[in-house]
């Protein structure tokens, strides 16, 4: 068995922080625009362009790009072939903390195959930079002469900005940083700065599928047996076959698809018939636009249309399409505006809002997300001999996306970036995740390089008080095939702003999810099916983006494997289950107590208490209600300080077994020798036979009480019946709180007055028949 390390609880800990948020601490009243942050002061260098520049080649001309050069760090332009008056507009960015110079060269330099010629530089003081801070308008670039090494005019001018600011800078995103100074290309770059993604808008689209006219099978000597297939893009959806084997064949079933706007691709629908098994023939075919397919919002139904049906038949060896083809078939399409598409566990989702932007609510705040800095993150991949990360962070909440920039080498990264989010109902939840970026020279695409996870975060917004920020260490922590692992710790900042807190409240009396879940909704494994899609697209379009977002990101942040099953799952979820049934197990244990007199104290002040709800049975209620209340009041004092986070202990990730991790982490198909799936499996049935025997008594309880009127037993029934017959009298003639009184102080009676055996009513039930006579 493998060793596993002592489990250190407050390794996996949250851990409150106390960063300087703003540049607060430093007397900087003016960068309010980043208070969730870390101020983070940097030199940019604005290259416009050049005028004027000498001719350097024996050709006669000039090849020139620019050079910025900072103590140790050094950033190049792009450059142009024979251009004596260029126009870069690039901006480069260097850290103060890493600054170790007092000055500033820009270099205009020739490229040259051997040796780049020295054409003119530009040198700056640094203690003469201006400062910036945003609103201020950008810096108005300045023509500047060159100089030659020794201080002398040259011919030509360049166009330079250069100022001191901060990482609100509107420069910020796309400028190049010293250092990322590792990273070439302009693939490189792109994967390396922050940007923020909107997925796209998707659809539920309905196809109800009713009836075809007319049709003409190849086969005329035979009654076809039709169904039809419908396929958008990669789904592809088929009705049962018609049970009327006739031309005019009707099935009237629903296929729902996922679409997602722009619309791309074409509704292709078929009707092929089956004239062997394993071999459909297509009878006609037609394509849909959904450009034009209309949208509803509620569930009343649309007019159906009839859709000609095409045929294409094989001439000279070429598909072409039959003329004098008049099959029709009978639809009912429509975009559902009024459901939420889930791309996301239900669990964890950030978004509940319907598709159709009529139907929305007002937002009712704003959420403000400031992710600060790494602390401990683990070496993710090896250079050049040596364990390294280039750690970033993707947040997603609702349709916005955001990647921070990739922190290149370090295992401490300062990402200090602010993202904002309108919130449209409390009870959702923002994932943050941090990754390794494994392409940062594009040339790790042939390879299949794969961006590698490090960890996640997930905030309830519901869980957090309004106007309050939060400032805290999160732990990374991921389970892999060797056991739970805590990847390092990132420190964030999150502050939930309420506009309006009666709307907020309002809230918590409506529905979770939009009207037509609940007035048409969906079965259990097409919302599987459909989320499936769904997740499908919203990758799809990601890594389609500059720079891509990739699948691997998308899949970890929508947890797509959530539902795979396990052992360790299925464990941690019953030990949850056990965990909300204790207080109730709890309660019944003490009333035994109470029953049994051992503490007769505590029992006769329960007497006292039940005689006078008998006596003022209106008290009971109000009585209820303020012991809730003061358990509630008495709560207070032990409320969460802090937002939920990963918790080892609630998943059963630091006492699994190591075949269990392995078995969660086996693929599917397994990938497994036929002797491991063998023990898997009997370990599996041994599992799901207690399961099974658990379930089987719940169902064995409930299938008594429906026998005490069914007459399955007709000597029970009888008893039964003529038992409510005598207590019927009996309670109209007794007073009720007789009846009540009486039935308390049976219940309570005295251990003399009991017996060990069974009582008569629970004797009378078990005897009582179920279903199980009739199971195989």
């Amino acid at each position: 068995m493998m060793q596993r390390p002592p489990f250190r609880p407050e390794e996996y800990s949250l851990k409150e922080t106390r960063p300087h948020l703003g540049g607060h601490a430093a007397g900087d009243k003016l960068t309010s625009t980043y208070d969730l942050v870390e101020q983070m002061q940097y030199l940019y260098v604005r290259v416009v362009k050049a005028k004027e520049l000498p001719n350097m080649d024996i050709t006669g001309s000039c090849d020139p790009y620019v050079e910025v050069k900072l103590g140790n760090y050094k950033g190049a332009t792009r450059f142009f072939e024979k251009n004596n008056h260029p126009e870069w507009n690039q901006v480069f960015a260097f850290s103060k903390e890493r600054i170790q110079a007092s000055f500033v060269e820009i270099v205009v330099k020739d490229k040259d195959l051997i040796k780049d010629d020295f054409i003119g530089r530009v040198t700056f003081d640094l203690n003469e930079v201006p400062k910036r801070v945003p609103p201020d308008s950008p810096l108005a670039p300045q023509w500047y002469r060159l100089e030659d090494r020794n201080g002398h005019k040259v011919k030509g001018e360049l166009m330079l900005a250069v100022w001191m600011g901060t990482q609100a800078d509107e420069a910020f995103p796309d400028a190049w940083h010293s250092d990322a100074a590792s990273v070439h290309g302009g693939d490189g770059l792109a994967s390396i700065r922050s940007k923020v993604y909107l997925t796209p808008k998707l659809w539920y689209l309905r196809v109800n599928v009713i009836e075809a006219q007319d049709l003409i099978p190849n086969d005329k000597t035979r009654f076809p047996e039709v169904y039809v297939k419908a396929m958008l893009g990669n789904q592809v959806l088929r009705t049962r076959v018609s049970p009327a084997r006739t031309l005019n064949p009707m099935w009237n079933e629903d296929l729902m698809f996922v679409a997602a706007e722009p619309f791309e691709e074409h509704l292709i629908l078929s009707v092929e018939d089956r004239v062997a098994p394993g071999k459909d023939e297509v009878v006609g075919r037609t394509v849909i636009s959904l450009q034009h397919v209309p949208r509803r919002l509620d569930h009343r139904l649309l007019t159906s249309q009839w859709y000609n049906l095409e045929k294409h038949v094989m001439i000279d060896g070429e598909q072409k399409k039959e003329t004098k083809f008049s099959s029709r078939i009978h639809l009912r399409i429509c975009l559902e505006g009024g459901y939420h598409v889930l791309d996301e566990s239900t669990h964890y989702s950030s978004d509940l809002r319907p598709t159709a932007k009529p139907l929305w609510k007002p937002s009712i705040g704003i959420l403000e997300l400031g992710i600060l800095t790494a602390q401990g993150l683990l070496p993710m991949k090896t250079k050049d001999g040596c364990g390294t990360t280039d750690a970033y962070c993707v947040a997603k909440y609702g349709q916005k996306w955001v990647r921070t920039r990739t922190i290149i080498d370090s295992f401490t990264p300062k990402w200090n970036e602010q993202y904002t989010w309108e919130v449209y109902d409390p009870c959702t939840v923002i994932t943050i995740g941090v990754f390794d970026n494994c392409h940062l020279n594009g040339g790790d695409k042939a390879n299949g390089a794969r961006d590698t996870r490090i960890g996640k975060v997930r905030i309830r917004l519901s869980t957090l008080e309004t106007d309050r920020v939060y400032t805290h260490s999160y732990p990374l922590i991921v389970l892999t095939p060797a056991g739970v692992k805590k990847m390092g710790e990132v420190q964030l900042a999150v502050r939930f702003t309420c506009s309006s807190l009666l709307n907020m409240m309002h809230l918590y009396s409506q529905p979770l999810l939009p009207k037509m879940h609940y007035v048409h909704p969906l079965s259990v494994m097409q919302v599987d099916n459909l989320r499936r899609q769904a997740t499908n697209i919203v990758s799809t379009r990601l890594g389609r983006a500059e720079p891509p977002l990739r699948k691997e990101i998308v899949e970890y942040m929508l947890d797509v494997d959530s539902h795979m099953w396990s052992m360790r799952k299925s464990k941690a979820n019953f030990f949850r289950i056990m965990g909300v049934l204790s207080p109730l197990i709890s309660v019944a244990k003490w009333f035994d107590q109470i029953c049994l007199w051992r503490n007769p104290l505590t029992t006769i002040l329960i007497h006292v208490l039940f005689v006078i709800l008998v006596l003022y049975p209106e008290l009971i209620l109000p009585t209820i209600f303020l012991y809730l209340f003061l358990i509630g009041v008495w709560y207070y004092r032990w409320r969460p300080r802090q937002p939920p986070h990963m918790d080892t202990r609630l998943s059963h990730a630091e006492t699994a077994h190591p075949d269990e991790l392995d078995e969660e982490f086996d693929t599917f198909p397994t990938s497994r020798q036929p002797d491991i799936v063998r023990m898997r499996y009997d370990r599996l049935r041994s599992v799901a036979g207690r399961i099974q025997t658990v379930v089987g008594d719940l169902a064995t309880q409930g299938e008594r009480l429906q026998s005490l009127l069914s007459w399955r037993d007709p000597r029970a029934t009888a008893l039964f019946v003529v038992f409510c017959f005598i207590a019927a009298i009996v309670l109209y003639v007794t007073p009720f709180r007789v009846v009540v009184f009486l039935a308390g102080l049976y219940v309570l009676r005295h251990p003399r007055f009991r017996y060990k055996m069974p009582s008569v009513p629970l004797n009378f039930f078990r005897r009582l028949p179920a279903r199980t006579d009739s199971m195989l």
